[in-house]
């Protein structure tokens, strides 16, 4: 108990004057009273715990983290112009947790579809989010959720009416700007799809230098996506965070009768990353597809974790994650699916595919299955592998050099998950990040 109060106890403070700048009052004050408290009690994770048994999360809890400020913050369009997607598309830019007017856009989109900053729909006039904000991603036992849900001054909200498809997806660019010392930023996002809508969303989670002796920086975010009856999401999540950097984040998605959720997180960046998915499939008929790809080098470390809460009948829900490590990086992939006694008719399918290309790295995996019901069908599966020296052979017989071969090879790999990004340019984008990261990508680019 000390050394969670030692550790705990810069957090209290800053979260005293914290709430001094941000307001206490209302529904809104009272859920972050209330997890901090939970915060306080809970400590922050540790691997004594099963779900952190391979995540060291000590980096994090021994550096003194300061929260982000506006000062200094700011960055300029130019340089934020190549991280742009789509210019005609809906964006909402947030540097080091903070709302960017001039970086963002929102023009001609039908009033009334929202997307716009939390902190402005708090302070506004407009439609209430109360009833969705903080309801879902769980604080009570999970410490970095409920860091977040104390600290959190802002992020975006994208709400959908009843009926209406976005026919644009929507862009929301988290930006950090590295200070002179440790700091912390703690983006919220709320993606609510009302009955029979349909939405696409993009985040995006990287850093831009800001030549003043850049420091660590701790990223700790938590998106919630609420799809109504018969809605439609397709949600993307980019971390490219750079190489010392921290990133938590958390995504709940709360799915109703007949939804269609798909939700992909591909990972590029970071010291120390960790990515919880959780999805309840909690009306009869959902269908659930959790996409993933890692691609870690050097030293760093990337966690994936990701829980299927088959909570009514006639639900299916489908992981697919891939990774490729080097050097002497380390993934960990725990996969859950749990089959509640009355979700009959269950489909569910899950699989994790790894691909090494150092003696040095290394990966955990997890599949689990957890089945309370009798009428389902269930299966996971999980590889680590190498490559093919059978493979690279087939090329060299070819005229093909071994270098190339073992690009073309990778990238084969990898790129069975990119297909599955269904924006174009954000697909394209992610093609180039990964000529950039991996070993032969130079070569790689001019083959193909």
């Amino acid at each position: 108990m000390t050394d969670l109060l030692e550790k705990s106890s810069p957090y209290i403070e800053q979260f005293t004057h914290a709430e001094q700048a941000i307001g206490a009052n209302g529904a809104i004050g009272a859920v972050r009273r209330a997890a901090m408290d939970r915060f306080v009690k809970m400590g922050f994770p540790t691997m004594r715990q099963e779900d952190w048994r391979f995540t060291n999360t000590a980096p994090i809890t021994t550096t003194p983290f300061q929260l982000a400020t506006r000062n200094g913050a700011t960055i300029d369009a130019d340089v934020l112009a190549e991280h742009i997607l789509d210019r005609t598309w809906p964006r909402l830019v947030f540097v080091n947790g903070y709302f960017s007017v001039g970086l963002s856009s929102v023009i001609d989109l039908p009033g009334s579809i929202q997307v716009a900053s939390i902190a402005d729909v708090v302070d506004g006039d407009g439609p209430t989010i109360e009833d969705h904000l903080a309801r879902y991603a769980d604080y009570e036992t999970h410490p970095f959720t409920a860091m977040n849900t104390a600290f959190s001054r802002d992020g975006a909200i994208i709400r959908v009416p009843a009926g209406t498809t976005l026919d644009r997806p929507v862009h929301v660019l988290y930006v950090s700007v590295p200070g002179a010392g440790p700091q912390v930023s703690h983006p919220r996002g709320l993606i609510i799809a009302e009955p029979g809508s349909t939405v696409t969303v993009i985040e995006s989670y990287l850093s831009i230098e800001s030549g003043s002796g850049a420091s660590v920086y701790f990223t700790n975010g938590v998106t919630e996506i609420v799809a109504g009856d018969n809605a439609t999401v397709d949600h993307y999540k980019i971390v490219r965070e750079q190489q010392n950097a921290y990133h938590v984040g958390t995504t709940h998605i709360q799915q109703g009768r007949d939804t269609t959720v798909t939700s992909q997180v591909v990972t590029l960046g970071g010291a120390l990353v960790r990515n919880d998915v959780t999805a309840v499939l909690d009306g009869e008929g959902a269908h659930c597809t959790l996409n993933g790809l890692y691609v870690m080098r050097e030293h760093s470390h990337v966690d994936s974790h990701l829980t299927v809460e088959h909570a009514k009948p006639h639900g299916d829900s489908r992981q697919f994650y891939k990774g490729i490590l080097d050097g002497h990086a380390r993934g960990v992939f725990t996969g859950r699916i749990n089959v509640h006694k009355d979700a009959q008719k269950t489909d569910a399918k899950q699989t994790n595919m790894n691909l090494l290309l150092s003696e040095n790295a290394q990966v955990d995996t997890r599949p689990q299955l957890e089945i309370f019901a009798d009428d389902v069908k269930c299966t996971h599966g999980a590889t680590i592998g190498q490559i093919d020296e059978h493979a690279i052979f087939y090329f060299q017989s070819r005229g093909i050099d071994e270098a190339t071969a073992r690009g073309v090879l990778v990238f084969g790999f990898a790129n069975e998950s990119l297909e599955r990004v269904r924006p174009e340019p954000l697909r394209s984008r992610l093609r180039e990040a990964l000529y950039e990261l991996l070993p032969q990508g130079k070569l790689l680019r001019e083959a193909l």
